[in-house]
Order: structure tokens, then sequence, then C-alpha cells
């Protein structure tokens, strides 16, 4: 296995030397798959130091074993000046500084132990186990003020009788029964581990904890089951008395709920939520006070999203926000006034922590994924550099651009235009549709396994990531222009948005294709049956077909009555029906290739086969093909799934959009791979 490290900075500089000797190239999917970046971040007390994660998947291209994402733990200094501070097989999670500074604490688990928390000096020394819950995986954990307890959220405890039944075969699962319930202890912090932590009562199903400076008070995320339904529609933030185990005080917020941080005070909360039960998400940040548990919005109605916040030491509150498709650094005061604000400038800010007079910033751009940069002079000073490799890409020219909608409605997006120059009468489009809707694309890194990115504008494509209306970073107010409209105006605002790139000559009218997962799958089945005549390609994953068998099958019904459909199927069956795919199959002529998760819970795989069924039966004409992923839930997460999903993507529109032959054969059942990809790791 390949060693990764942070480089120094005459590392650095050596490889941007050679790569600017190097001829500039395409990207390719075999670059997609062995990108590195900044996975999460901790900054020491004293702000000297800032702890990270490099995140990676194995590179299966070249014979890496398939797995998920790893994070290896790693220290910085300055720009350019990080070292990796655990053996490489070591992958962690909850990365955080003890209250002294002097150890990182970490999540891991030790060939066949549970996950536990570990820590290592700073100054030196070997890892050790600092606290550990028998028989249960610890999930995240928190320090006392005084560094004297660790605070341990685990998972269910053993279940000995059950387990004996399901090795022996009886191993039926009863749905949704049987919650399996996280539990929180308290340990000793000191040389030897806690044998007997101490339980602590919680309520409901707690899926994050924090301690409050007087140590004395915690705050728990708690909602009642562990469904994904409860997560979105009914998870409250509850203080309690760490002591008794007792909920004092219940923050009765109306909807969906984020990020929340505790004031260096202990007097306040931040608050990242939903304004109403009906706000499809949890952007607007929040003020909450502790003693009584009253909250009020500092963001709400703003043409903007609060993404992350954290406390600065000084009792001002720092958030990340973004306003469309770029983003910007807010302080505010600790009652709410704001005190200053930093464009990202082209920087996509997503995550910010803070210690001593340390602010840092997790931030992507067009050319690089997520980096480490510290706020220093009136800059975002750059401190880390992944993938040094990227200097030799030939990047095509990315930039917000907006459009009118038929209605007269300003829309924005990213757009990526083709490696060189647009041909005349435009260039082949990929319309990249984002999930939720309740998300946005920002004007920063946009290549990923699903998302065709640089590797199409590489290969003569132009790619736009049109945030349609239901899309977050615009206010509530846009974002609701979704609910109970199901397909108009959202996805008229595709068509109109291809329209727009075709007047500007940037794109081909006659070879625009559309590719998208979740929501975005949905509007990759709509552009492909009932808009057909407007896309010449589709690649769709995890998609919609049926929204009224997709009530039936999914772990969110109250999420997509609350903020989707704003009604129940029962209520308008034939309206739901004429909003599903498989209504308009008859308008299908768009060659469309359908991949799914085989285990996906929130999307259930039936939707794709009832796609794909109609389509065979109703248009056999039409090429089509359904490609299931084994393991893979609402996405692949492994590496081998992603980098293939990445080669059959590109394939496909290479045979039906770039040529814009919609009879074209189907290409082969298997991509070609590279003869490194066995799973065994190439000899260095």
């Amino acid at each position: 296995m390949t060693l990764r490290v942070p480089l120094t900075a005459a590392t650095l500089l050596a490889s941007v030397s050679l790569a600017a000797q190097a001829q500039a190239r395409p990207m390719t999917a075999e670059d997609v798959a062995r990108l590195e970046g900044v996975g999460s971040i901790a900054v020491s007390p004293d702000g000297s130091r800032i702890a990270y994660t490099t995140a990676s998947l194995p590179d299966v291209t070249d014979g890496e074993e398939n797995g998920a994402t790893e994070e290896r733990l790693n220290l910085a200094y300055g720009p350019n000046s990080a070292r990796a501070f655990l053996p490489e097989d070591i992958d962690v999670s909850n990365v955080t500084f003890s209250p002294d500074g002097r150890m990182v604490g970490f999540v891991w688990a030790d060939e066949d132990e549970k996950a536990a928390v570990w820590g290592i000096p700073v100054d030196g020394g070997a890892q050790r186990k600092l606290a550990a819950v028998e028989g249960a995986a610890v999930r995240s954990y928190a320090w006392s003020p005084d560094g004297g307890t660790i605070w341990m959220l685990a998972g269910a405890d053993e279940n000995e009788v059950r387990e004996k039944q399901s090795k022996a075969g009886f191993d039926s699962i009863v749905y949704e029964e049987e919650a399996k319930l996280n539990r929180l202890f308290s340990a000793r912090a000191g040389d030897e581990v806690d044998a007997k932590p101490k339980a602590v009562t919680i309520p409901g199903y707690v899926s994050a904890f924090r301690v409050a400076p007087d140590g004395r008070l915690g705050v728990v995320d708690s909602a009642p089951t562990p469904q994904i339904d409860d997560e979105y529609t009914s998870k409250r933030a509850h203080i309690l008395d760490l002591a008794s185990g007792k909920v004092v005080r219940v923050v009765e917020t109306p909807g969906k709920l984020g990020d929340i941080e505790v004031s260096p005070d202990g007097k306040q909360l931040s608050m990242i939520a939903g304004v109403d039960m009906n706000d499809p998400a949890d952007t607007t940040l929040h003020l909450v006070d502790i003693a009584t548990g009253e909250y009020r919005a500092l963001n709400a109605g703003a043409p903007e999203a609060a993404i992350d916040a954290e406390w600065l030491p000084d009792g001002r509150l720092a958030a990340v926000i973004h306003k469309g498709a770029q983003s910007a650094l807010r302080i505010y005061n600790a009652d709410g006034t704001v005190a200053a604000e930093h464009d990202g400038g082209a920087l996509i800010l997503t995550a910010v922590e803070a210690g001593g007079g340390t602010i840092a910033v997790e931030a992507n751009s067009p050319q690089h994924p997520t980096e480490l940069f510290v706020w220093s002079n009136n800059a975002f000073q750059r401190w880390t550099t992944h993938n040094p490799w990227l200097s030799e890409i030939d990047f095509g020219k990315q930039r917000a651009f907006t459009y009118t909608a038929r209605d007269g409605q300003q829309v924005e997006g990213v757009l990526i235009e083709p490696v060189g120059r647009i041909p005349r009468g435009g260039a082949p489009l990929i319309l990249n549709v984002h999930g939720g809707p309740e998300a946005h694309d920002s004007n920063g890194w946009q290549t990923a396994y699903s998302k065709p990115g640089q590797v199409a504008a590489g290969q003569g494509y132009a790619v736009f990531l049109p945030n349609y209306r239901g899309s977050t970073g615009y206010g509530t107010a846009f974002s609701k222009q979704h609910t109970g409209n199901y397909t108009d105006p959202e996805f008229t605002d595709l068509v109109d948005a291809k329209r727009a790139l075709v007047a500007e000559g940037i794109a081909d009218a006659d070879r625009t294709g559309i590719t998208g997962g979740s929501y975005g799958g949905y509007a990759t089945a709509w552009s492909s049956t009932f808009a057909s005549e407007e896309f010449a390609a589709g690649v769709m994953f995890v998609g919609i077909s049926n929204q009224i068998s997709k009530f039936g099958t999914t772990d969110i019904p109250y999420e997509m009555y609350n903020v989707h459909s704003g009604k129940w199927p029962w209520d308008d069956w034939q309206g739901m029906l004429e909003v599903s795919p498989i209504y308009h199959v008859d308008k299908a002529n768009t060659p469309l290739l359908i991949m799914h998760g085989a285990d996906d819970t929130r999307v259930a795989p039936s939707q794709s086969y009832e796609l794909y069924r109609s389509m065979k039966v109703r248009k056999p004409d039409v090429p089509v093909r359904l490609v299931l992923y084994p393991g893979e839930g609402h996405g692949n997460r492994k590496a081998a799934a992603r980098y293939e999903y990445n080669l059959r993507m590109m394939r496909w529109f290479d045979t039906y959009l770039k040529t814009g032959d919609r009879d074209a054969p189907l290409p082969p059942a298997r991509p070609d791979l590279p003869a490194g990809t066995t799973g065994t790791a190439s000899e260095e």
C-alpha cells in the first residue's frame, strides 16, 4: 500500500516544480479514485496546533484492497508544516484535543476490539487507550473541562441470547422494532483505563453529546427512535444534568436540527435549525438561552444558509455562511449582532473550528478538494496541500451562471466549460442535478465518483449544476417553492437551464444529457420520460420513479409529507401518479442508465426495477440498463463501486450523448478495468 503523508514545504516545492514541467492533461476516472483531502479538524486550546485527518479511499486502480473511506491523523503547526502522527494502519475518527492541549484523542477499533477512545501525546510517545465500554463500540466522546472525565456515547449492549439465536438461523428482522439505542457513560481519565465506567440515563435515541464548560450540564441531540424519519422530524436538544441524568429542559425547536455548540460561558447554545416543521433544511442560525430554553433566529429569511458554527474563546461566534454558490465566514458578537464578515473569495468554506486566537476552516475550490486553511492577516492562509499532482490537470473554466426561468425566477448554478474552447454550435452538455432537493452546489470542487465535473470537461463536455427551486443557499422562501410542487417548477428549471446555455452558445441543444442521485435521480428519470425530447442521454442513480410506491417503501414518509409532497398519496392518487416518471414512459426516447445500491432504504431499489421494467416492456427500442451494487445503500461507499460507477457513467454519455446517437447499441455490460484492479497492492 502506498504511504500517504502530509507534504513538507520542500517536498511541495519539488512536486510543483516537476508538475510544471509536465504537459497538462485531462482528468480521468483513475484520478478521481485516488483523490484525498482533509476529513476533520480540531484546534488545540492555545491555537498552536491543528489536528486533522487525511481522508481517502483505497486506490483500487493501483491494486489496493477494496474498502470505504479511511482517515489518518496528522498534526499541523503552520503552512505546509505537518506530519503524520500515527502508524498508517490506524484509521481514526472523532479527533479532539484534551482540555490541557497535551494529548490528541480519537476513536479507533484496535484489531478485534470494539471502538474505544484513544490518545497520543502531542510532544511524543505512543498511542494508548483512554476509555472504553465493555462489549460496545464508542460512537463519540467528550472531555470534562478539567480533563478528569471522559464522557462516551456508545452503542447498545450486546444481546447474547439474540446473537446465539441468529447464529442458529433464527435471524429474522422485525422491521422498525427492537431499536438499538445508544448509551452514555462517564469514565475516569488517568493512567489506567477505567474498568467500570458509570452509565448515565439519557432520553430516547441520542446521536450527539456535548459537555458545558461548568462540567455539570450536558447537551444531547435526542429523537424518539433511531429511525431516520424521527431524526428529521422529532430530534430536539435536551439539556441534561450529568450528575443525575435528569433532563432539566428541552429546546422545543419545531423542525430539523443541525449543528449545536455551547458558548464558553455556558450560558448559550448556537443552533443551526429549521424555522418550522415545513422548512426543508436546517439552515438558520439561532441562539438559545440554556437557562430557559428560549431561542431566537439570527438570519431568518436571509437568502443564505448557515452551514457550521463555532464559539471563539472571547465569546464571539464564528459561522460559515453559504450565499448561493459562494461562501463567507461571519463573526457574531455574543448578543447576536454581526461583528465582521470575511468573503470566501474563490474558496468554499465548509466547516470552522477555533482555539486560542486561531480560527481554522475546511475549504475547497474549483481546483482542489477540501484543505485546511487558517484565517490570518485578513486572509485565508492555506496550511495543507494534498493531491499535488492536480497541478498537471488541464481544468475547464468554472464559474457561477445565472439564468431566468420561464416564470421570471432567477436561478443560479455552477458551470464548468469544456477544456479548450467551446465549439461552434455548443458543446455536449451534462446537467448534474443535486439531490434533496434541500441542498445546493457551490462554486468549489465539483468532481466526484458520481459527479462528471472536470473528468467530463477534459473530454469536451460542458457541465452545469443547477440550484433549481427547492435548493438551499438562497433562503427558506426559495427552498419552500418545492413543497407540494413535484416536477414544476423545479424540473422546468432544468429545461430552462438547458435552453439558456444553448442560447449563450455554450451547449448543443441536440446533445444535452442529465444525471443525478436521489432527488437528482428523480430529476433524471423525469427528464428521460416526460421531458425526453430535451435530453439525449440520462444516468439515474438511486432515483425515484413512482411517487406512490416510493411512499410505501421509504424510511422517510413524514419527511416526504412535511417538506416534499405536502399531501399523502391517498389525498390524490392520480396526482401522485402523474408526477411519477413511470406514468410517462410512453414519451421516453432517452437512453437511460439506471444504477442503484441493492441495500438502499431511503429510495428502495424497487424504484429502479419499476422504471427499468416499464421501459423494457413499453419502449423496447430505447436503450436502458439497470446496474445494482450489492452491499451499497443510498450512495456508494466502497472504492470499487465508486470507481466502476464513474466508468459506467462516462461511457454511457460517450456512447449516446457525445455522438448524439440515441439509437447506438448498448455498450458492453462490463467496463474495461485497469490491470492493477486486482485487490493486491502494487509493489513500490
